[in-house]
């Protein structure tokens, strides 16, 4: 089974290592769409701290991850993952319903996600830190 899912990954925390070991577990080969850095405005109103190369560099590194690509529109979710013959999408229960659309081309699974752990909060806890 192919597994696929999709991320900005900004500021790699283990909830982002928890979900991607998560969805490896329920195949033999997971890939991975990286939001762009303009993908990442459009939905959030803001740029990711680690650039796209960069992000995509870590993920590459991982055990757990096969595949990695660059995610230019979620508009393309159908036809990355008619490209890269996904068997299952994995997303996390933050987005659940959301991608039920998929269903005609692949099993959906909504995971949870880690709880007390989130991009925002650590950019939220760093902003606020004076050194002093």
């Amino acid at each position: 089974m192919r597994v696929i899912t999709f991320g900005t990954f900004d500021m790699f925390h283990i909830g982002h290592l928890q979900i991607l070991e998560r969805a490896r577990a329920l195949g033999s080969h997971l890939t991975v769409g990286v939001s762009s850095d303009n993908l990442n405005w459009q939905k959030k109103q803001r740029k990711p701290i680690c650039p796209e190369h960069d992000r995509m560099r870590i993920l590459q590194a991982l055990r757990c991850v096969d595949e990695v690509f660059l995610e230019q529109s979620l508009e393309l979710k159908g036809e990355y993952i008619q490209q890269y013959n996904a068997d299952i999408l994995v997303m996390g229960d933050d987005w659940e319903g959301r991608f039920d659309e998929y269903k005609t081309l692949c099993d959906v699974l909504y995971l949870p996600r880690t709880p007390s752990i989130s991009t925002t909060q650590l950019i939220e806890v760093v902003r606020s830190h004076d050194p002093r």
